[in-house]
């Protein structure tokens, strides 16, 4: 009796799967390419960009640092101070919905979530007005607790996910031992939430980082200019430049690709951190 060989389809699927997410991801980064293909060759037009660079013109890239160099530090200056105002707010608040027995705090976490679904022109409106009286327009500071807003509701609920999860008896541990809630908060409980920390302070940054609204809308002079709106007057300015200008759009994608790279590993630990208790 014959006996029929069964082929495994289970090479098949993964060849198939392979394929279907090496096309997804050459679609995904092929913006990124032209890009930084476009900023290669700053002598050619927009319509005259050959779709391989013949070699290595970095023409472009000098110029567009020269002239958006000064805006990249502002807007470093900027995440950072965003980031270290988001993560002074937001992990205490998010301690004390996650520890203390409060009343309505999953009221409170989703109020918080509503936040985030505000338009981001409304709000900078509102803060322009407030801004005028507390006398915090074409400020670092000013620009920094407006980015800060942005990041602060994700970062509270990320980081409350997290620390519910954290066992009662390690704060109960700390207590006995004569540790009062600060410094349970600093010692103890801030550690165990490394990963939702890093994870929170590189969504501000990204936030911060791209922001665009509050850096036109809280900015009427060229004091505090990101590189967002540095790029946007740029376009104005050198519209038949294109390599300079992606140049400068290259250069301003650098560090948030530079932290994602390093915090992966603590990205993925912090958001399914709080998924199992």
């Amino acid at each position: 009796m014959a006996t029929e060989t069964v082929k495994p389809r289970g090479g098949r699927r993964r060849w198939g799967s392979t394929v279907a997410g090496v096309l997804v991801l050459a679609v995904m980064l092929f913006p990124l390419y032209w890009m930084l293909n476009t900023a290669l060759q700053p002598e050619a037009g927009l319509l005259e960009v050959d779709p391989v660079p013949h070699g290595l013109d970095l023409s472009g890239f000098s110029k567009a640092l020269t002239d958006q160099g000064g805006h990249l530090l502002t807007s470093l200056v900027v995440s950072l101070g965003a980031v270290a105002i988001c993560l002074a707010v937001a992990a205490p608040a998010a301690y004390g919905l996650a520890q203390f027995r409060l009343r309505g705090s999953r009221t409170i976490v989703f109020g918080t979530l509503i936040t985030q679904m505000v338009p981001g022109i409304v709000i900078a409106n509102a803060l322009y007005n407030s801004y005028v009286d507390l006398g915090l327009v074409n400020s670092y500071f000013g620009l920094m607790l407006a980015d800060a807003s942005l990041g602060i509701p994700f970062s509270i609920v990320l980081m409350r996910s997290f620390m519910v999860s954290i066992p009662g008896e390690v704060v109960e541990a700390a207590q006995v031992d004569g540790a009062g809630r600060l410094r349970t908060f600093v010692q103890v409980v801030l550690p165990m939430s490394r990963n939702s920390l890093i994870t929170s302070g590189l969504f501000a940054f990204l936030f911060s980082w791209s922001d665009f609204m509050f850096a036109l809308t809280l900015n009427t002079t060229d004091d505090v200019k990101p590189v967002t709106l540095g790029i946007y007057q740029y376009i104005g300015a050198h519209v038949g430049d294109w390599g300079s200008v992606m140049a400068a759009s290259v250069l301003s994608a650098i560090p948030a690709a530079i932290l994602l790279v390093l915090a992966q590993k603590y990205i993925a630990a912090g958001i399914t951190g709080g998924s199992v208790k």
